[in-house]
């Protein structure tokens, strides 16, 4: 008769877990460190400034996650939420309704990531260079919106938008955390309750098992890179409703932010593993970092070389553990 296997075992079972535990444990021993160096740390007013500085990382995170599980990439993120920033600013400053110049340009990144997804599944371009000419295009149109200029003021009649995206609150949490736990939600239980869900991490996994085993490679693909433009869209209405306004170069860099707040959560470069539980992790890991350091009063440099590094460390432990390195050492000892 076989023992049953305790609540702790049975969650060490989940493919994933373990690594989202042990950047847990990290997540709570840096905010440890920064309170100790600044009990400022733990002040409300800069737990309700962090807690908003963790929204664009995780939606972000969200997005790459979902690609790089498919075993692509997408480096069109950050060009995706820029011009997500410009195009809905235009509207909003040119007197459009708000909630209309959000479907437009939701509509708008939804044809980026469609387009991705069609060049890497169906045209069969590598990821890299389909996303690499895509980020170049998505800029190019962020810097054409409002013909070279950043925009003006989007005026007082969006102020709903700005209360809904980055300033109101409801049960004295920002409203964006509360849209950022919603989309998490949805896309957390698309990836792990529905069949789409599984097909994701099949391709990810081995595309041509799987497209032997019935799993429409393309279509799948498709609605990765879609998730992708959508989430990164998302960021995009953020900053316009941070600043009040559009900048051609909002976005720059958050590629990176995305592949290490996925990376960091557990999500693997090699496609076919992690959980968007992690990805949550990974991006208060990152957000708590560039915060905290701050309170450290560490040069930008500093900040930059310790997150590098993380980052690197992360994807170094995932290639190892992949290729089963330290169990391959533990076999050949006699």
């Amino acid at each position: 008769m076989k023992s049953k296997s305790s609540p702790l075992e049975r969650l060490l079972a989940i493919r994933g877990m373990a690594q989202v535990i042990t950047v847990g444990i990290g997540l709570v021993f840096l905010c440890v460190v920064f309170w100790q160096i600044n009990p400022l740390f733990f002040s409300q007013r800069n737990i309700d400034n962090l807690s908003r500085q963790i929204v664009p990382i995780l939606l972000v995170g969200i997005a790459q996650s979902y690609v790089l599980i498919t075993g692509n990439i997408d480096l069109s993120i950050g060009s995706v939420a820029g011009m997500s920033c410009m195009i809905s600013a235009t509207l909003m400053a040119a007197g459009y309704n708000p909630w209309l110049s959000i479907v437009f340009t939701l509509a708008c990144c939804l044809c980026i990531g469609w387009l991705n997804g069609v060049l890497v599944a169906r045209c069969k371009l590598p990821p890299f260079i389909a996303t690499l000419g895509t980020m170049t295009i998505a800029r190019g149109i962020a810097q054409i919106a409002n013909n070279n200029y950043n925009t003006d003021y989007i005026g007082d009649s969006s102020q709903t938008f700005r209360d809904m995206f980055y300033y109101g609150k409801s049960l004295s949490v920002f409203n964006p955390v509360w849209l950022a736990l919603i989309l998490w939600l949805v896309f957390n239980f698309i990836l792990s309750r529905t069949r789409t869900g599984r097909h994701i991490y099949a391709i990810g996994s081995n595309v041509e098992a799987s497209r032997l085993s019935g799993v429409n490679v393309a279509h799948t693909t498709n609605i990765a890179y879609l998730v992708s433009a959508f989430c990164s869209a998302v960021v995009g209405l953020y900053f316009t409703a941070t600043t009040g306004m559009g900048a051609m170069d909002s976005g720059n860099m958050y590629e990176l932010y995305a592949v290490a707040a996925a990376v960091i959560g557990g999500v693997s470069t090699l496609g076919g593993q992690g959980l968007l539980l992690g990805t949550i992790i990974g991006a208060s890991i990152w957000a708590v970092l560039q915060n905290g350091l701050q309170f450290a009063k560490a040069p930008v440099a500093i900040q930059n070389i310790v997150v590098g590094a993380i980052v690197i460390i992360s994807v170094l432990l995932d290639v190892i553990l992949r290729n089963g390195m330290f169990s391959k050492k533990r076999k050949t000892v006699v």
